[in-house]
């Protein structure tokens, strides 16, 4: 489930197809991702792999734009991989595909790096624009998604906290109070023209001050965002 369905459509200046590494122990879901993804305009499955330890090699040899992760595999489950390959591959997007809602695996897979994620049973217009929207940066993650995640960081925060920082580390104390603002909004579940309607911005202000965000605090999506946001104490638990 996601917010609203990203569009399905290429990022500007995005001229070659967008490549996609399906990665599922299930070879009848890995069939269909690599089936749907493949009769998609602009995109391209470069690769299946069943369990993480193959997808992680996979994606240091070929490099996609995008990962579909299931969780639960043999030999290495999907979390792990997920932390692996945001290191070795940090230009490629992971998005978390499975059949399993609880924190078991939500929660940690967005923590290891994971720009999003989405359920088996979406729809595949939803999963097709799910790929293009974490590519593109955005976040993939329903509200109670984002709620689940704020209060496993506020559970455990004196761990992994400010208690925590280093000399120079980002803390957040350079953000405006605009930024603090959308930072907010954005901890909410709220998308981008929601928080452009809010603060009466254009879609176009709140991107460049979502881009700053990220920069301040040494992140690369929105994603990571909250969960930087949420461990410095920056955003409170609540979507109201």
């Amino acid at each position: 489930m996601v917010q609203t369905p990203p569009a399905m459509t290429p990022a500007p200046g995005h001229s070659r197809p967008l490549t996609v590494l399906v990665v599922d122990d299930q070879p009848l879901m890995s069939g269909a991702l690599k089936t749907l993804i493949g009769s998609a305009p602009h995109m391209e499955c470069v690769g299946v792999a069943a369990n993480g330890e193959e997808a992680v090699e996979a994606c240091i040899a070929v490099r996609p734009d995008v990962v579909l992760m299931d969780m639960q595999m043999p030999v290495m489950g999907g979390v792990e991989a997920t932390a692996r390959i945001t290191e070795a591959c940090p230009d490629t997007r992971v998005l978390a595909i499975t059949t399993f809602t609880s924190e078991q695996y939500l929660v940690p897979a967005l923590r290891a790096g994971a720009a999003g994620y989405l359920l088996k049973d979406a729809e595949p217009t939803v999963i097709l624009g799910a790929i293009w929207g974490v590519h593109r940066g955005e976040s993939v993650l329903a509200p109670a998604v984002t709620a689940k995640l704020l209060a496993s960081i506020e559970h455990d925060r004196p761990v992994v906290g400010r208690a925590q920082l280093k000399p120079g580390d980002p803390d957040g104390s350079d953000l405006t109070p605009r930024e603090r603002e959308i930072l907010q909004l954005l901890a909410r579940g709220r998308s981008n023209p929601e928080i452009a309607q809010s603060l009466s911005l254009s879609e176009s202000t709140v991107k460049a001050n979502l881009t700053r965000i990220m920069d301040k605090l040494e992140v690369r999506d929105r994603v990571q965002v909250i969960i930087r946001a949420a461990q410095l104490g920056l955003v409170t638990l609540s979507l109201d």
